[in-house]
């Protein structure tokens, strides 16, 4: 209802004279102001007052005041009144008192509140008057709501031990209306009413009194008021279990079952067992004393007594005693009767005795075994014989040029008076012999024989191959043959990790590709007149047992080179990576050799060799070379004197090449700086269709019982999430530090929020606690990026894997002769083998050289397995030419003469 123009001066001029006089009352409360001499009954009152309200975002407010009695109601704003326009009035009648009642609305928009902001609080109060006077009603604020995005502190991740207390600070962004906070644990609303072990503080923070393995989770700080809702990075708690031992087991029985031996107990590191990175237990778990055990004797028989008198039965009796000596600690009872009788009367006695015909049957029998014996000596010095006949030496003077390189060898024709011609065919990667093998006779015929060696069947047909590589069916008729041995049970059935080869005296080469496996054959290791298929295998740890013991841990890989058994005349050296980090201040290393029976002996303890040793090691940074002159199974084992002991990791980091859906996998693998171990990983990514995404990288790990740690850091979260619930994933320190477990590794799982996501950018972490550290950065393009598969590519290490006579050497056969001719007697003026070894750095190794009848030829061949194939020649030629040997000259060769 509007009021009358001519009304409106004179209503205002009674509220502001009303306003005046109640301007000392208190604002936020209602105020009367009645009109003197009139009734306080009908003063106004208000039915409803308007109260304070919050703008969300651009949405206005509605504010509300009714009053009865009342014959005007007008809202007044931070002392200005509110147009009459902007009332919205309603008049009616109260219910139970029967006076009229108005109720005034208006609304208030966010323009207005800024009008005033940072001067005052916006504010709002009505004004209601009868004829009896006014009254005002209480002050209703009118304040914009916001919440801003950033925690004023946020949750930090933590690790714990078990029953330790944890507190979660938070503090939640700035907000009007102030923010509430709610937790969150792995997404679940945590709430302190159903679990008695958490509270929520005053100050927001998250408390949990006890620390429990459930409690391992993500943690989430949410605030929230009528505007907005924001969650606070998570806070990855873990609760970690550190290594409690178990009680010790019973002593063992007594290793010796007679004589001085040895016990031991146990215990595990199993109460508790470490958990989410927990301490493993320090000390040892197995102890050892020493025992002796009371050696068991067997009874023995005395001898036997005089016979006794013949009694009345005609017989007579003897005895004995189990008495020497007598059964003790265990030992058997004597065996047999302690009582003998016999007939003493000859009347009544059956007597047995030899006849005539008896005796000579014996004779008839000592002859016929006789003549069997000597018939048996004659087949055998006929076999003999023969023989002989057959084991002349190849002296065809061209073997030492063209030799065992690769040539194909063909029957002449009819009208050629030379039985075979030899030309070089530089493809061929077998060398086939036709013709008859017979000893060489005088005249023109370049004929050559191969003798028979002892491992070898009879060759038939008069033709024979030198394999020079290992095909697949030659392999595996290769590989059945030794199976059928006892001692070849073990070798692998593939042919991937073998390599194999017919050799003579001229010597030769086997290699395994990509691994740094390699035997080299010097010439003259082989007796002349014998030839030898020798094989050269890698094996896989998890195929072979190798007894470690104590702090020992295995460095190299396990290779056999065989057949164990036969005669060398020369050592050959076996070469093959290791892992470790050489120091004689922090590792004992041992070379071991598994016998015929299946164990595992110590033949070298590097740096305490003797000179005249079967076996001889040159130890490098990442190579070792082994001088044996037994062929077997081998290993290189190192024991930890101190926790300055390392090896050396190669980290790699896989991932697939094409990826078809949401989930990315990031695999790190953690393996043995070595190349066979590369290349097993290597084969097995491409079978799972996986690149190299980063550059690889060394990392040395210390024997100190800290396990190895991974984790990824920096993930995008708007391109991808993690579904790493932990802050980081562990490889156990055993795992690694045995070396006997292949493909070692963690895998990361990213998920992509859209399937057209393809660039990822990263870190990922791998340290050992309190020990070496790797970071790598990942920044590509996960369907693109292949810049990094370039790296893997696996060089070549001189061709196939097997190389016969002079092609598997650098130094020409008959220079090396010359060199070996000149330099192995001693000289007065010091130009002789001890100064190339100087010049070689070979210096260290003299005593060995000098045990050796021919020390030179020692020098070279370890220069020929140390830099094949890519050694500089000139570098050696120019070493041996300035030693200022009168006939230096001989030895100055170019890579063509080669």
């Amino acid at each position: 209802m509007a009021v009358r123009p001519g009304l409106w001066p004179a209503l205002l001029g009674m509220v502001l004279a009303s306003w005046l006089r109640g301007s000392g009352a208190q604002q936020s409360a209602t105020v009367a102001n009645p009109v003197p001499g009139a009734n306080p009954d009908l003063l106004p009152h208000f039915l409803v007052e308007p109260e304070d309200v919050y703008i969300v975002k651009n949405k206005p407010v509605l504010l509300v005041c009714k009053a009865t009695p009342a014959t005007q109601i007008f809202f007044k704003c931070n002392g200005e009144w509110v147009r009459q326009v902007d009332h919205v009035i309603e008049r009616s009648t109260d219910g139970s008192s029967g006076l009229p009642a108005m109720e005034v609305r208006i609304n208030v928009s966010r323009q207005q509140v800024e009008k005033v902001f940072g001067l005052e609080e916006y504010w709002c109060q009505c004004v209601a008057w009868s004829s009896s006077g006014t009254t005002k009603s209480q002050k209703a604020y009118i304040r914009i709501a916001y919440l801003r995005k950033n925690f004023e502190q946020e949750p930090l991740a933590k690790e714990v031990s078990l029953e330790q207390g944890i507190v979660l600070p938070c503090r939640p962004p700035e907000g009007i209306p102030p923010a509430e906070v709610e937790w969150l644990r792995n997404e679940d609303l945590v709430d302190p009413s159903v679990d008695p072990n958490v509270y929520i503080t005053r100050e927001h923070s998250l408390v949990v009194r006890q620390a429990r393995l459930a409690d391992t989770a993500n943690y989430t700080c949410v605030a929230k008021n009528i505007v907005a809702r924001r969650r606070s990075t998570s806070a990855a708690v873990i609760v970690y279990v550190n290594g409690g031992w178990s009680t010790w087991t019973e002593w063992s029985v007594c290793s010796a079952s007679c004589g001085r031996g040895w016990q031991k107990r146990s215990r595990s590191c199993t109460n508790p067992a470490p958990l989410n990175g927990g301490a493993f237990c320090e000390g040892q778990n197995v102890q050892k004393t020493a025992c002796a055990t009371l050696c068991p004797v067997d009874g023995s028989w005395s001898p036997w007594s005089k016979w006794s008198a013949c009694g009345l039965d005609c017989t007579h009796w003897r005895s004995r005693e189990c008495s020497d000596p007598a059964p003790r600690n265990g030992g058997e009872e004597c065996r047999g009767t302690d009582l003998d009788t016999r007939n003493c009367t000859s009347d009544l006695c059956v007597h047995t005795t030899s006849g005539p015909e008896d005796v000579a049957l014996y004779v008839g029998l000592v002859a016929v075994a006789v003549c069997l014996l000597l018939l048996l000596l004659v087949l055998i010095l006929v076999y003999c014989r023969k023989k002989e006949g057959l084991d002349s030496d190849v002296a065809d003077s061209s073997i030492l040029t063209s030799g065992f390189q690769p040539v194909s060898i063909k029957p002449s024709k009819a009208d050629n008076p030379h039985l075979l011609t030899i030309q070089p065919d530089l493809s061929t990667t077998t060398t086939t012999y036709q013709g008859s093998l017979c000893p060489r006779q005088d005249g023109p015929s370049p004929k050559f024989q191969l003798t028979n060696g002892h491992l070898l069947s009879p060759l038939s047909g008069g033709r024979h191959t030198l394999h020079h590589s290992s095909p697949t069916s030659e392999a595996e008729d290769f590989v059945s043959r030794l199976s059928t041995q006892n001692y070849f049970r073990s070798l692998p059935r593939g042919t991937s990790n073998m390599a194999y080869g017919t050799f003579n005296f001229l010597g030769g080469r086997l290699m395994i590709p990509h691994t740094g496996v390699s035997l080299l054959i010097p010439p003259d290791s082989i007796p002349r007149g014998k030839i030898y298929e020798i094989y050269l295998t890698l094996h896989k740890p998890e195929d072979v047992r190798l007894p470690l013991a104590g702090c020992q841990t295995l460095l190299s890989p396990i290779v056999s080179c065989g057949p164990p058994g036969v005669l060398l005349t020369r050592p050959v050296i076996l070469a093959m990576d290791h892992c470790g980090e050489p120091s004689p201040e922090s590792w004992s290393l041992r070379l071991k050799k598994q016998s015929c029976e299946g164990t595992w002996e110590d033949v070298l303890h590097l740096g305490e060799e003797a000179p005249s040793h079967l076996y001889y090691c040159q130890l490098e940074a990442s190579s070792c070379y082994v001088f044996t002159e037994q062929l077997g199974r081998f290993a290189l084992v190192g024991e930890a004197l101190s926790v300055a002991a390392a090896k050396r990791l190669k980290l790699l980091l896989f991932a697939p090449v094409a990826c078809t859906s949401l989930e990315y996998n990031i695999r790190v693998y953690c393996l043995h700086d070595t190349r066979d171990a590369l290349k097993e990983v290597v084969q097995l990514e491409k079978q799972l269709g996986g690149q190299l995404i980063q550059e690889p990288r060394v990392l040395h790990l210390k024997d100190s019982y800290h396990n190895l740690r991974l984790s990824i850091h920096d993930v995008p979260s708007s391109l991808w999430k993690s579904k790493l619930l932990v802050s980081y994933q562990e490889i156990p320190f055993y795992h690694i530090w045995n070396g006997t477990q292949q493909f070692l590794h963690c895998t990361f799982t990213l998920e992509r929020v859209s399937p057209s996501t393809s660039d990822l950018a990263c870190k990922v972490w791998v340290w050992q606690v309190e020990g070496d550290g790797q970071s790598f950065s990942i920044n590509f393009n996960i369907t693109k990026d292949t810049r990094f598969t370039e790296l893997l590519a696996l060089e070549s290490e001189g061709g196939v894997p097997a190389l016969v006579g002079p092609s598997a050497f650098k130094i020409p056969f008959l220079i090396r002769q010359k060199i070996i001719t000149s330099l192995d007697p001693p000289c007065s003026r010091g130009a002789d083998w001890r100064t190339l070894a100087q010049k070689l750095h070979l210096d260290s190794h003299l005593s060995f050289f000098a045990s050796k009848p021919s020390p030179t030829a020692m020098i070279l061949n370890l220069w020929e397995a140390r830099h094949f194939p890519n050694g500089n020649l000139s570098q050696l030629a120019a070493a041996v030419a300035g030693l200022g040997q009168p006939d230096g000259g001989l030895f100055t060769v170019s890579e063509a003469e080669c």
